[in-house]
């Protein structure tokens, strides 16, 4: 499938807009079925507010046929007792080239998804899987930005796990330091448009990851703390189709003036635990 738009330039709206593509992707996905907040492991969890476990459910459902709309595949891997925080699949692993680098979990709570999501890969074929030496929580912190891994660290990944995922997967690595808790993965501060574009909230990055990014990505699309802080960048894009926290409507207005097509989802009950539309999407890149 492939679906083209116009793009319009925030600074120059008169200037002709660019076309935007949107290509089908491969995402794995793990049902909510036993998601909970029993621990607090970021600024976002606190066991002591109540969970509505069946709306989870419902809202991530609606995220998957979601996804099935837009003409992309949607793999399920079956969630397991005792891992509440297993919906999270972008955590479970990278995936590039056909080659995936597991995660090793920071903190023991969520230690076993780890095993599970490779055993998942060995079960569908992958012949190219590598453990993980270093900590790293998967497409939390490792974004593929065309050619490039895009490679955060300060809360959960180590630096040395940078390296490791880049020789694994075979891409040159930009390390970016996060410096605010709230938003503890790169994919709560960074979403990857297409090959070339990005968004960010440049309040997560340190100093000298600003500028990095500046560098990079000079058109970049900067967002507003307002939508930071609802998880508005932890955001799936097929390159057309941006798929956003319902919450984070001015992030959407900017994208729609560059010519991408915001589809905004409602995940409320998720973002209890400090998730959104990318934390429940693990990309199967061939």
């Amino acid at each position: 499938m492939t679906v083209t738009a116009s793009r319009s330039s925030e600074s120059a709206p008169s200037e002709r807009p660019a076309e935007r593509v949107a290509t089908r992707r491969r995402y794995l996905m793990c049902e909510p079925r036993y998601f909970a907040v029993e621990y607090a492991i970021n600024p976002w969890m606190d066991p002591t507010q109540p969970v509505d476990r069946d709306l989870a459910v419902r809202q991530w459902r609606s995220l998957a046929e979601t996804y099935r709309d837009l003409g992309h595949q949607v793999a399920e891997i079956e969630p397991v007792e005792g891992l509440p925080d297993m919906v999270f699949a972008a955590n479970g692993a990278t995936v590039a080239h056909g080659r995936v680098y597991g995660a090793r979990f920071k903190y023991a709570e969520r230690a076993e998804e780890g095993r599970a999501y490779l055993d998942w890969f060995k079960a569908a074929g992958y012949a190219e899987t590598r453990d993980a030496t270093y900590v790293n929580e998967g497409e939390g912190d490792l974004l593929v930005a065309g050619g490039t891994l895009l490679a955060g660290t300060g809360f959960r990944t180590d630096p040395a796990a940078h390296a490791e995922a880049g020789e694994m997967l075979g891409l040159p690595v930009v390390t970016l330091d996060l410096i605010d808790p709230s938003y503890y993965h790169l994919d709560t501060a960074l979403c990857v448009l297409d090959a070339e574009n990005i968004a960010y909230f440049p309040g997560a990055f340190s100093p000298a990851s600003q500028m990095k990014l500046e560098e990079l990505y000079p058109d970049a699309l900067i967002a507003e703390a307002s939508d930071a802080a609802v998880l508005g960048l932890n955001a799936v894009s097929d390159g057309l189709h941006v798929v956003l926290p319902i919450e984070a409507d001015s992030l959407a207005e900017r994208l729609r003036a560059r010519g991408y097509r915001p589809v905004p989802v409602a995940l409320s009950e998720l973002r209890k635990a400090g998730g959104g539309p990318k934390c429940c999407t693990l990309e199967l890149r061939s």
